[in-house]
């Protein structure tokens, strides 16, 4: 049996055992699947016993630390600067970011090479600014006023990856346009202060769909307006996903369908609406 594991500190309730035991099951390999909780004290001894495994997942705060244990970095770990997949291919071990995978593919239906307004400019808020940017989004991106000076640089960083980009920043209490898709990259919604939401309803009356990274609750009043209003909404469970997917992709080149990925997004969500109260 190959064994998989999620490492990171401290690691509470994930679903990524759940999700990924899926996804062996429907591509018929006889995988085990696991959290192991790294001590950053221990993390140089420890992760070396990882390249006994074929492959494993990493998130907070070992994104960034687990680069000078990997041999090789795929474009999209180099870009980010941060792994979250490792794939040990013959005593080589490669890095990925199958975060931005999960990001495109959730949003692959909702506009994103069109005129796209993101709230948000740190931690997946960069990705998804990139990413947008690279596939020809004519972005906005709405700040606070204080975060005013990370936004900058990110913008120096989008520029520097994709010359071309029409990017701007505005204030995220005044942005009023028309856009194609609207995505939240902030906390604003996440349980349990659910009611909140990053836009107002008149400005996503004004959008043709809304993606929102959070994904607890399962429906943020972001989406959940959204909807109501004939528009197309998503939510961050998606993304979650389609990410694991990649990871199989990358591990065993799996393959799946429409259908069995659909599927194991609505269990997933059934999963949050129960356990994260």
């Amino acid at each position: 049996m190959e064994k998989y594991t999620l490492i990171g500190h401290p690691l509470g309730h994930s679903m990524s055992p759940f999700i990924h035991s899926k996804l062996f099951e429907a591509s018929g390999i006889d995988a085990e699947y696991s959290c192991t909780d790294i001590d950053p004290g221990s993390f140089s001894e420890d992760v070396v016993k990882l390249k006994e495994m074929r492959g494993y997942n990493i998130t907070i705060p070992y994104k960034t630390q687990i680069i000078p244990f990997i041999d090789k970095l795929d474009s999209s770990a180099q870009r980010y600067n941060s792994v979250n997949c490792v794939f040990n291919d013959n005593n080589t071990s490669i890095g990925y970011n199958t975060d931005c995978d999960g990001f495109l593919k959730s949003v692959s239906d909702m506009g994103l090479s069109e005129k796209v307004l993101l709230f948000g400019c740190g931690g997946v808020g960069r990705m998804m600014a990139i990413e947008a940017a690279l596939h020809g989004a004519q972005l906005t991106i709405a700040i606070l006023p204080q975060v005013k000076k990370t936004a900058d640089i990110l913008v120096e960083e989008i520029l520097s990856c994709a010359p071309d980009c029409k990017v701007t920043l505005a204030d995220s209490s005044t942005v009023n346009d028309r856009y194609n898709l609207i995505i939240n990259a902030t906390p604003v919604g996440m349980y349990p202060n659910c009611n909140a939401s990053p836009a107002s309803q008149e400005l996503i009356q004004k959008c043709d769909a809304v993606f929102d990274a959070v994904y607890n609750p399962v429906q943020t009043q972001f989406v959940k307006t959204a909807l109501s209003l004939g528009k197309k909404g998503r939510s961050g469970t998606a993304m979650l996903v389609w990410q694991a997917v990649r990871a199989h992709e990358i591990w065993n080149g799996s393959h799946y369908s429409e259908e069995q990925i659909n599927s194991i997004i609505d269990q997933t969500n059934i999963i949050i609406e129960g356990d994260f109260r």
